[in-house]
């Protein structure tokens, strides 16, 4: 049974979010139409990844850029897209999220809608994609925080090549959109 099938239905018509386009995503029922790579752009492109708690800011959006480059071209898109759910639920760092089971459905609703939009299947997110997503916490780990006070207890190893620009919000943003276009061979006007 899915969530919405579970949940008062005035509930599901409330909860929704503005986006930078002016759209609504209705969190608990998401629909493709609701979805814009606008919104996701200029939405992870003004996020900060740990919540901020780095020595230089790096954006969501650079981290999906990466990833997208570092997995077999077959995943780049899935990469790309990996955190493309934030743009609406934001981000939760990862040991709060492990604790709130809920809101990670919620998540999963939304990535869900993502991979409907822009077709991407399988719907779960490749082990490859996984893997480089972790394995990218040893760089970040190395080159943009403070010496850690616990263990991180991170497995693998870090991405060898990883080049970390840092770019402010709206070069990320429009460096994400242009991975978009390469990847999926939209023409700018139909992104708009």
């Amino acid at each position: 049974m899915g969530l919405t099938a579970e949940l008062d239905p005035n509930l599901i018509a409330r909860c929704w979010v503005q986006t930078y386009t002016g759209k609504a995503v209705h969190l608990l029922d998401p629909k493709p139409e609701e979805i814009e790579i606008l919104d996701i752009a200029h939405s992870l492109a003004h996020q900060f990844r740990y919540n901020g708690h780095t020595l230089k800011p790096i954006t969501v959006a650079e981290h999906c850029i990466l990833v997208s480059h570092f997995v077999a071209p077959g995943n780049a898109l899935w990469g790309l897209l990996h955190d493309a759910a934030e743009f609406a639920v934001g981000d939760l760092v990862g040991p709060l999220k492990r604790m709130l089971p809920e809101f990670s459905r919620i998540e999963a609703g939304v990535m869900r809608c993502i991979c409907e939009k822009f077709g991407l299947f399988p719907q779960d997110e490749p082990t490859e994609v996984k893997n480089i997503d972790r394995r990218l916490l040893h760089n970040e780990l190395a080159d943009l925080m403070a010496a850690p006070p616990q263990n991180w207890a991170l497995t693998g190893e870090a991405v060898p090549g990883v080049t970390f620009n840092c770019w402010e919000p709206k070069l990320a943003e429009v460096m994400f959109l242009a991975r978009f276009e390469e990847l999926t061979a939209l023409p700018s006007s139909r992104l708009l």
